[in-house]
C-alpha cells in the first residue's frame, strides 16, 4: 500500500497570478480608488464652483491635473508590465528595479500620479471632502507607505537602490548637489 506524499510544510506558498491579468487588475483598482471613490467622497460636501450642476471654467482647468496623474500612473504601469513575468508573484516588493521613465525623476511616480489625480479631483469637484482626503493619502504616503516601501527595496537591491535614492528625489524635482 503506497502512502500519499505530504507537500513540504517549510516551503513559503507564493501566491501567483497569470500575467495578462494584471492589467485588468490594475485597471479595476484605478476605476474604484481614484475614480470612482473621490467622485463619491465629493457627493458628501458643496461643489465649490460649480454652477446648476455644472462645473466652472476654473473647474474644469483641473481636469489638467486629472490627465497628468492618469498618464503617470499609466505609464509606470506599461513599465512594470513590460518587466512583469509570465506568472505573477503576489508580493509587495518587486524582484526588478526600475529608473528609466518616470522613475527617472521621481522614485515614486505611482504615489506623485495618484496625488495629482486625486488633488485634481478635489479641484476639479470643488470638494473639501475629496481634498482632506488627498491630504490624508499625502500624510500616508508620505510618513508609512513610501519608507516602508523604501526599506524593503533596500534591503531587496541594497547598494544599487541607496545609489538610486541618492540620485532621484523621493517624490519630484532634481536633488541638488
Amino acid at each position: 500500500m503506497n502512502t500519499p506524499q505530504v507537500p513540504n510544510n517549510d516551503q513559503s506558498k507564493v501566491s501567483t497570478i497569470p500575467r495578462w491579468t494584471v492589467p485588468i487588475y490594475w485597471v479595476i483598482g484605478l476605476l474604484i480608488a481614484h475614480n470612482i471613490i473621490p467622485w463619491g467622497i465629493s457627493l458628501l460636501s458643496t461643489r465649490y464652483g460649480w454652477v446648476v450642476a455644472r462645473p466652472g471654467i476654473w473647474n474644469l482647468l483641473a481636469l489638467i491635473l486629472v490627465v497628468a496623474g492618469l498618464a503617470i500612473i499609466i505609464w509606470t504601469m506599461v513599465l512594470h508590465f513590460a518587466r512583469t513575468p509570465e506568472k505573477v508573484e503576489m508580493e509587495r516588493t518587486p524582484k526588478y528595479l526600475l529608473a528609466q521613465g518616470p522613475y527617472g525623476f521621481s522614485r515614486n511616480p505611482m504615489f506623485l500620479g495618484e496625488l495629482v489625480l486625486w488633488l485634481g479631483w478635489a479641484l476639479f469637484y470643488g470638494s473639501v471632502a475629496v481634498l482632506i482626503g488627498f491630504l490624508l493619502m499625502w500624510v500616508m504616503m508620505n510618513f508609512v507607505a513610501v519608507p516602508r516601501e523604501e526599506q524593503n527595496l533596500e534591503a531587496r537591491f541594497g547598494e544599487s537602490y541607496l545609489e538610486y535614492k541618492n540620485n532621484v528625489p523621493r517624490w519630484f524635482g532634481k536633488i541638488g548637489n
